[in-house]
């Protein structure tokens, strides 16, 4: 049985996050969702998912200007998934610029068949 699209995580986000995270474990969910540009339900969703998978801790902390803060914290499995999705981010990233080289310079080969050059565009 497949997982419905709405209900896999986007390991491209969840990278993000792990990222900003890891460099700011003080950062609210209102701020990180500000940073990567996506609704705060996402955020608080995706944050949630990877307390359960054990990717992140959150400790609560009690401050004078906010009564409840969080920290959250990269466990060592949320390391590790972090450094496993940027290798197959950056395979990813690698394989879709070698496609997209390819595309250009037949684009190019194309645009010189016809007459033009590519700075006619």
């Amino acid at each position: 049985m497949t997982v419905p699209h709405s209900a896999r995580l986007d390991m491209a986000v969840v990278l993000q996050i792990l990222r900003e995270l890891q460099k700011s474990p003080e950062m609210t969910q209102r701020e990180l969702a500000s940073r990567l540009g996506i609704s705060l339900g996402r955020v608080n969703f995706l944050i949630n998912a990877m307390i359960r998978r054990d990717f992140v801790k959150i400790e609560c902390i009690k401050t004078s200007a906010n009564k409840n803060a969080y920290l959250y914290y990269l466990t060592p499995q949320g390391i590790e998934e972090k450094a496993r999705s940027t290798c197959l981010f950056l395979q990813r990233k690698i394989k879709e610029y070698e496609l997209l080289e390819q595309e250009i310079r037949q684009l190019r080969e194309e645009a010189r068949e016809s007459g033009m050059s590519s700075d006619q565009q």
